[in-house]
């Protein structure tokens, strides 16, 4: 077996856990939607099935005659070729399953008559073992969403009037009505349903019936007391002031159980349930009343006493009615339609849910122990709710508010659940329709199919794949991209932020992030911190939030077989040791332990010690985890370097960086790069398209390699093997290279011998000189598949001909073309080459009746047609290496009115050259400005070039010196052992010490300088310079892409301008500040030129064309198009503008438009008119 790369680890801490499969959370979250796995009859209720169970049983709305039931759901693949990931890329189909459920109808009428049959409910997309969708041919990945978790949150905000703090408490469910109990400045608690409609809190609990009455509500909050006077009379028979003032403190603001009556007259003094305040104190003082039963309010009582005394409902009617009526103001109110109106919101499944994980939060934060299964609203939430803000009001010293941005208040939503919001929407609409159908039907005729529309469903599920804000086309320019794309999380999306809304909190890195999502790789730009990267270790669990590992310590000793997962709310207030921790013989801590508790960094003793870090990388992201010496990056650099690995093209010839993290083998095999084997045995054949491996019992397996396949980003998807034949293999082991890896190692890049020192202002401004041996031994050269495609349709004036015989072209063009008229694999293809000849039948007018005549005897002249091939575009040549031929007579299905389609696919190779894109790991990003001659370039005194030559200008302020470490122990591993690959890991790797002594092994200087000589002249250069390898990487952005020119194309329809850009083969827009520096120079020709022939005036540049080449003098220019645009908009707005010339006669503008000919004596082909927006800017969306 081909012998794969070995790496020398710096790394002082060993792995405390296993890295989780880095695509886990994808394919666990589609396996629980989908349950694939499990039999029909034994699935849990989740997922699909949760969906099902609860749209099923459908019942007639009537009288219920009619019922509809759900069995379970199947899952069949589809027929070949579409049960194929490559099939499907090929004929542009979505890779996807047939759901098929079973449902049983009952007929009550009929006597309990029972049927039973399998429907067809349409095409679930299927996901590849890799993560990603094929949907239509394009391999798509969907993003997990990170939104605010379910379940109650409390929040404090200041009054901006009186400067007094006042507290809410919010229950967000997982879908429904919001409702918010707040407390006001006049000392209130309402409750506001839907974040708009406000009711006093007391009138709420009553509407949704937890009580029946104030008295109720008394009852749960206050004691009865009963206060015995006499003594009171007694003790203070002098002293009025006194008497008032004792009795004041002890029932003031409590309210009267019973009414008290004047025992002489029988008058009433105070009605039951009345406020006890200072005048009525004094009235019972009067009257001698005896004994006072009262419900004793306390002073942390006072909100809740306030606002029943407030309310002005009297019982639950009353309440309802209220609460509907500002939820429904305007409409007729009657208690029967209020009550059903507040079950609906509250206590209907299908309108209000909490979800398993908002019943959990509900549970853990107020401390309640209701089943997980509980999914509507109980007292105990309302009133758990209710205290806890009031006791906040209290300012108690066990409450205290949330943090939103804290991610044990923000969860992750899968694939799964994702899709499965689609669909249960796609159902209910699904059973409404089924509803209708049940009362309008003949009973006696009715099946399970006929009652059932699937469209809205199919439809749901399409959008959601194909145009949802979270489905994503597949970055697919390295493995990197690719595993990095499916490990993202975005805040963005339906039920998530938008980029407007978002503040500064949310996108900054929290505390709560720590192991769970890395700091460092998030995109630059409107997206930054709304976008971020699962971090290494991290997992996602059942409720959706984000754990981390943690190794459990007990009494200051490392249980490092005890190694548990915690999410954010569980790690509060506990201690956690750094990684880096020493650890004595016994696995004790040693001290003094530097500790992280919430944001805050302390040293404890070992015995407060909780829990330790389980590995130093688990903070960052994959991305950031390549980067070796990250810990001597600066964050802003790190960030780009993560970024930027991201956009590397996957080179001809690849190799394996000598400095490595040690992620490089894990990244390789996670993202489906290469191909590993599931099965122990012997390679019983090998070859570039497939692999066979036969096990002991005799069995083969065969792995299927991919052949310069064109990527998502039209790069060469390629695998080659790395075994032999009769090789043995374990289970698991990698057997064959994909893109971007060498020996099972990821491999983005090279590594390069480069110096730091400036060349004839050559590296300016981060510009990158480079040797032409990258160009000759085609280091940085890569492979580029683009696709192009053309189509036969039925148009109104006959059918279009995919031909070799096309109108005016010469037979040398057609030279490369087969008897059909494609072009062969093989050909080499340059700019303008026809790829596939087409002719388009031309209008032509209805023939005379003698004509028809003629035809009809002497049969049918040649149709006129126009030639309407597929051409190279400009810019663009390659060697065609596969042709695609779909057709209706192959029975291959195509969009409405096409006959054929062909697909050309030319493949080209990309030597590195000036203006192309390079950075190395470290943010250290460049342009090339020059090759040299490999013999020109700076050589060192054993007479071997430099191949890079940079700034160290970009070194200091950067920050960014991960990169100069990288530099001097990537010289001393090149010599190692006829060179050596090391991994180094992130915070943990060598040291400046151990650089030093490998430098010095190697017999270079410890300072990692040496004596450069000019290639030109010989000369030594005064002083030394720093000379290593460093791993460089060859961007996406290259200037062959973005290299354009024009010189006639089409033109804007209104204006009659050119397009803009490349995409258009537009021009290049002469704006009004351009037109300010021609002005400032006084270049009157150039700008009138400019501004008229060269741009929109249309008869003007028609004979300007004509004069060159005619080769006569220039004409003169014309009215600008967008002149009398400007005149038709005056128009618009009702104004009449004149036109004169310079004797003030008028101009008829309008006779200048009807006499112009633009019909061209000289027609150059390509001048097409084209509609466009002007500002379409062409640009690389780098956003993400």
């Amino acid at each position: 077996m081909g012998k794969l790369v070995e790496r020398l680890n710096f790394g002082k801490i060993k792995e405390r856990g296993i890295m989780p499969h880095f695509l886990e959370f994808q394919l666990n979250s589609y396996e629980d939607f989908l349950q694939m796995k499990v039999a029909p009859n034994n699935r849990e209720n989740k997922g699909l099935e949760s969906a099902f169970r609860e749209i099923f049983p459908i019942e007639s709305s009537s009288n219920g005659e009619i019922r509809l039931e759900y069995v379970s759901y199947e899952l069949h693949a589809a027929e070949p070729p579409l049960n194929d990931e490559l099939e499907c890329k090929k004929r542009g189909k979505t890779y996807s399953d047939s759901l098929k459920v079973r449902l049983r109808l009952f007929n009550k009428k009929s006597g309990n008559e029972i049927q039973e049959s399998l429907v067809y409910f349409g095409e679930v997309p299927k996901m590849t073992e890799r993560g990603t969708f094929i949907i239509n041919g394009a391999e798509r990945v969907v993003v997990s969403q990170l939104h605010r978790s379910p379940g109650v949150s409390f929040n404090k905000e200041v009054n901006i009037q009186t400067g007094k703090d006042l507290f809410s408490g919010k229950i967000i469910p997982y879908k429904g009505t919001w409702l918010e109990f707040e407390t006001d400045k006049n000392d209130f608690l309402s409750v506001k349903i839907d974040r708009k409609k406000k009711v006093l809190a007391t009138v709420f609990l009553k509407a949704v019936d937890f009580f029946k009455d104030n008295t109720e509500i008394k009852e749960h909050f206050f004691e009865v007391k009963e206060l015995d006077l006499t003594e009171f009379y007694e003790k203070y028979a002098n002293d009025t002031e006194e008497l008032l003032s004792v009795v004041r403190t002890k029932v003031e603001s409590s309210f009267l159980k019973e009414a008290i009556y004047d025992e002489e007259t029988g008058e009433i003094i105070a009605e039951e349930d009345a406020v006890i305040s200072e005048a009525l104190i004094s009235k019972i003082i009067e009257n001698k009343i005896a004994v006072l039963n009262y419900w004793e309010v306390k002073p942390e009582d006072l909100l809740i006493a306030n606002t029943i005394a407030n309310d002005t409902t009297k019982n639950s009617d009353e309440a309802v009615t209220e609460v509907f009526k500002k939820l429904r103001p305007g409409d007729l109110v009657t208690v029967d339609s209020a009550r059903s109106l507040i079950k609906q919101m509250f206590f209907n499944v299908q309108r209000y849910d909490l979800e398993p994980v908002g019943r959990y939060k509900m549970n853990k934060r107020l401390k309640l122990e209701i089943d997980e299964n509980e999914v509507l609203l109980t007292p105990e939430d309302v009133l758990g709710t209710i205290q806890y803000v009031i006791d906040l009001n209290n300012g108690e010293s066990h409450v205290h508010t949330d943090d939103i941005d804290n991610l044990s208040n923000r969860r992750v939503r899968g694939v799964g659940e994702l899709l499965l919001m689609q669909i249960k929407t796609g159902l209910l609409k699904m059973s409404k329709m089924v509803r209708e159908k049940m009362t309008i039907q003949d009973i006696e005729t009715l099946t399970p199919q006929s009652l059932l529309n699937t469209r809205p469903l199919n439809a749901l599920i399409l959008d959601f794949f194909g145009s949802g804000q979270l489905s994503q086309f597949m970055d697919q320019s390295n493995p990197l991209a690719e595993l990095t794309h499916k490990r993202r999380i975005s805040a963005l999306g339906p039920g998530g932020l938008s980029r407007e809304r978002a503040g500064f909190e949310v996108r900054d890195v929290h505390d709560s992030h720590y192991g769970r999502i890395c700091p460092i790789e998030t995109p630059e730009g409107p997206n930054i911190g709304l976008i971020g990267s699962l971090a290494i270790y991290a997992k996602i669990n059942q409720y959706g939030f984000i754990e981390t590992p943690y190794v459990a310590v007990k009494d200051g000793v490392a249980d490092l077989n005890d190694i548990r997962y915690l999410a954010a709310d569980e790690e509060e207030g506990m201690f956690i040791a750094q990684a880096d921790t020493k650890l004595g013989e016994h696995n004790e801590l040693l001290e003094p332990v530097t500790c992280r508790i919430g944001p805050e960094i302390l040293d404890v003793e070992a015995k407060r010690v909780h829990y330790l870090d389980i590995s130093p990388k688990q903070v960052v992201s994959v991305s950031a985890g390549l980067i070796p010496f990250l810990e001597h990056d600066d964050a802003n650099r790190a960030l780009m370097g993560s970024n930027m690995q991201r956009q590397a093209v996957p080179l001809l010839r690849t190799q394996a960086p000598f400095i490595g993290t040690g992620l490089e083998r894990k990244v390789a095999v996670d993202s489906g790069a290469v191909v590993t084997t599931k099965v122990d045995g012997t390679v019983s054949y090998v070859d570039g398209k497939k692999i066979v491996i036969e096990t002991e019992d005799k069995r083969e397996y065969t792995y299927r390699l991919l052949n310069f396949e064109r990527s998502n980003q039209s790069m060469c998807l390629h695998q080659s093997p790395l075994v032999n034949l009769g090789d043995k293999v374990k289970a698991g082991d990698i057997i064959a290279d994909g893109p971007a890896t060498s020996k099972g190692d990821l491999a983005l890049g090279k590594n390069i011998l480069m110096g730091f020192m400036t060349w004839e202002g050559y590296n300016y401004e981060d510009a990158i000189l480079i040797s032409d041996r990258l160009r000759k031994d085609d280091v940085f050269t890569s492979i580029h598949v683009e696709e192009y495609e053309i189509e036969a349709r039925n148009t109104k004036l006959g059918d279009e001909e995919i031909t070799r015989e096309i109108p005016n072209v010469s037979e040398a063009a057609l030279r490369n073309l087969d008897a059909n008229g494609i072009i062969m694999v093989g050909s080499e293809v340059e700019p303008g080459d026809i790829l596939v000849g087409k002719t388009s039948p031309k209008g032509e007018t209805e023939p005379p009746a003698e004509e028809k005549l003629l035809r009809a005897i002497f049969g049918e002249k040649a149709r006129d047609v126009r030639d309407s091939s597929l051409r190279m575009p400009h810019g663009s040549k390659g060697t065609v290496v596969e042709i695609l031929e779909l057709s209706r007579e192959n029975g291959d299905e195509l969009k409405a009115g096409v006959n054929k389609a062909i697909r050309v696919l030319v493949a080209e190779k990309r030597k590195i050259t000036v203006g192309d894109k390079m950075s190395g790991r470290h943010g250290n990003k460049g342009v090339v400005s020059r090759v040299l001659p490999a013999e020109d370039m700076p050589f060192l005194e054993d007479g071997t070039h430099l191949d890079v030559v940079l700034n160290p200008l970009g070194v200091p302020s950067r920050m960014n010196i991960g990169q100069v470490l990288e530099v001097h122990l990537g010289m001393a591993m090149r010599t190692l052992n006829g060179g050596t690959h090391i991994a180094t890991p992130v915070f943990d790797g060598a040291t400046e010490e151990q650089i030093k002594d490998y430098l010095e092994n190697q017999g270079y200087p410890r300072s990692g300088k040496v004596t450069l000589y000019d290639g030109r002249t010989g000369d030594k250069f005064d002083n030394k310079i720093t000379v290593g390898i460093m791993y460089m990487l060859k961007l996406h952005h290259l200037v062959e892409d973005k290299m354009h020119a024009r010189a006639i194309g089409p033109y804007s329809l209104v204006t009659q301008q050119p397009l803009g850009g490349k995409a258009q083969f537009g021009g290049q827009r002469l704006g009004e500040m351009e037109v300010w520096a021609l002005e400032a120079y006084g270049a009157s020709n150039i700008l009138q030129e400019m501004l008229t022939v060269k741009s929109d005036d249309v008869t003007g540049r028609t004979k300007t064309y004509e004069a060159i080449i005619k080769g006569e003098e220039m004409p003169d220019s014309d009215l600008p198009e967008s002149f009398k645009v400007l005149l038709k908009e005056f128009q618009a707005l009702a104004l009449d503008v004149e036109l004169c010339d310079e004797n003030d006669n008028v101009i008829n503008v309008d006779e200048e438009l009807n006499k112009e000919d633009t019909t061209l004596e000289y027609s150059p082909s390509d001048m097409l008119e084209l509609e466009d927006d002007e500002d379409e800017d062409d640009y690389e969306d780098d956003e993400e």
